[in-house]
Formats: C-alpha cells, structure tokens, sequence
C-alpha cells in the first residue's frame, strides 16, 4: 500500500502544476489547442476515505449519479473482481463472484427500479470473452456473447475481448468489441439484443479501428469511439451508423483510451495512460465534428497509467481507473475566478 500512497500524493502536486500551465502557458506544438477558463478540475483528496480497500489492478470504473454509488472494476488473483464505494468515499461491499475473469469496462444503467451494472469480461477462460448485467449487490442477471469462445459471428453473437458498452438514454446498447482480439468493430444493438448495425474492420481508414477501446453517445446523436491503435478519436450517427469525421490532431504523443462526456456535453474526458495524462477536449454542439481542441489537460504522477474513466452527470466529477497506481481517483470541477 505505500507505493499506492506514494503515487497518490505526486498525483495531487502534479495535477495542481499541470492545471496551472495550462490556464497561463502556451499550446503544445503539433496539437489543436484553444485555452479556456471556464472549467477546471482539482484531484478530491479525502476520495476513497480509506485506498486499502482497493487490491488489484483498476481497469474500469462506472457511477451510480442517481444513487450516489462508485463502482470499480479491478483485476487481480483471488481478489474481488468490483468494489463498491459511494460518492463521499465510504466502502460498501466488494462482489466475490466467480463468473467475472478480467473485467475491463463497466457501465451502470438507471432504467428500472434497480439500477444494473454491465461488465465486459476479456478473460480466456470459461466466462470470458463476454458482456454481463448484474444487479447492484452483484448477481448474475444475463450474458451477451458465447462464454468462453472468442469469435466474429453475429448469429449467435459472438465477441473477442469486448472492450467497453455504454447504453444509451432509449434503451440502445452501443459496444467496442477488440481489445487486441480478432474484431475491431463497433456494434449497436436494440434493447432486446438485435443488432441494428455494425461498423469496422481492422485497418486505418474511415470507419476502420485498431483496438476500439471505449464509447460514448451524446445527446444530438453522435457515437463516439476511442480508436485507440490508430490514436484518433471516430464519430458515428447513432441512428444510421454513418460516419462523421475523427480526431486525429490531439494525439501525437499517445492514443486516447476513453471517451467520456461532461453533463454539460461541451467538454470529453480521455484518458491517455502511456503518458499519465487526462486531456480535456472542446466538443462542438451540432454539425461538423471539425478539429480536435484541448482545452485542459491533468497531468499525473509516472507510472499512474490511467485506463477507463467516469462521470457523475449531476456533480460533474470525473473518475479515473488507473491501472499502474492500482486505485480509482477523483477529480471535482470548479470555476476559476479571473479578473483577466
């Protein structure tokens, strides 16, 4: 626990430094940049109340906005596999079932009296290579894919190392299936599991991904995939599947990881885990897609390695999973006060 603590505390100092050069110093050669005071971000310290609790690698990580809930997916041997903590920091439970190998994304949907959790498992194993709904205390409620076989078809549907779901507002379940597996593909399926569309190969063009690592849908429909080998970030319409443009500018130094929007929808939180950095992107309102613009960056300590991130819709705060740190930190938004 004393390495944890240690990369904790440097996180703290350097995310205060970073925020600071951001507001007042000079873009960064070789990247869209347009400065903002608007909105910033500042590392919530008391978050968890107690960091032992976590005990493995944190791949993912999902928030409960309704009910102040912070689930965390962690990897590890014969640890449990999702901790559950709430929005203050307390510890709740941990889950201990055996049907989760290696989660890597996690998602919660509100839709029902009972909020339920989505895990995408890439394990190789006997439950791997599959998506599966819990309840909020952790059982079992259904499975997506083939547990077990890594495979492309779509009937049965069949998945390889699914990276991330996110399940929109209408009941629609949006998926990045290849995390280094056979597909590279993005897939939206009904809320009865038909597949509506699918876009993707492996390759380097429109519409093509290398390792599709995580997903989001906004309000004005736009899907939007971190693609995560060609170090670009891709939009979709989310109804025809039609592709819109990408990103490619904002990452010259490493690929984005996650694709997580602000209540607000005026800002994207990714996270870029070679280089311990979250970067803060403009996203336009409607229309053209444009340029890629940050606005923000959070730099963290070395070998923090932040992987998945979350965002609670009603305080704003962001979640960071990180792998290298081997803990889940929280950053809160604040208004700076210029008289510029």
């Amino acid at each position: 626990m004393k390495a944890r603590s240690a990369l904790c505390l440097c996180a703290v100092v350097i995310a205060g430094v970073s925020c600071s050069l951001l507001l007042f110093g000079s873009p960064s050669s070789g990247e869209a940049q347009q400065q903002t005071k608007e909105l910033m971000y500042k590392l919530d310290v008391s978050w968890p109340k107690y960091s032992e609790y976590f005990t493995g690698q944190a791949f993912g990580v999902a928030v409960d906005p309704h009910r102040s809930m912070v689930y965390v997916a962690q990897r590890g041997e014969n640890i449990s596999k999702v901790l559950v903590f709430t929005e203050d920091g307390s510890f709740m439970n941990a889950w201990d079932t055996p049907t989760i190998e290696m989660p890597h994304g996690i998602f919660v949907v509100n839709m029902g009296s009972e909020p339920s959790i989505w895990i995408t498992d890439v394990g190789n194993g006997a439950h791997g290579h599959t998506i599966k709904q819990y309840s909020s205390s952790g059982d079992l409620l259904q499975v997506l894919g083939t547990p077990g076989r890594a495979g492309s078809n779509l009937n049965p549907l069949q998945f390889d190392q699914p990276a991330e779901i996110f399940v929109d507002t209408t009941g629609e379940f949006y998926i990045v299936d290849g995390d280094g597996g056979l597909n590279n593909r993005l897939l939206k399926l009904s809320e009865d599991f038909k597949i509506l569309w699918f876009r993707g190969e492996k390759g380097t063009g429109p519409a093509h991904f290398y390792i599709p690592h995580s997903v989001a849908v906004d309000s004005v429909n736009r899907v939007w995939v971190a693609d995560r080998g060609n170090k670009r970030i891709q939009a979709f319409n989310k109804v025809s599947g039609e592709w819109l443009g990408s990103w490619n500018g904002c990452f010259s130094e490493d690929a984005p990881y996650s694709v997580r929007l602000t209540s607000d929808e005026k800002y994207m939180i990714v996270a870029q885990l070679n280089i311990n950095r979250i970067a803060i992107l403009a996203v336009p309102p409607v229309g053209d897609i444009g340029d890629c613009h940050v606005v923000n960056r959070i730099q963290l300590a070395d070998e923090v390695k932040p992987h998945l991130v979350d965002v609670n819709l009603k305080t704003g705060a962001v979640y960071v999973a990180e792998i290298g740190a081997q803990q889940v930190q929280k950053f809160v938004p604040y208004k700076l006060i210029s008289s510029s």
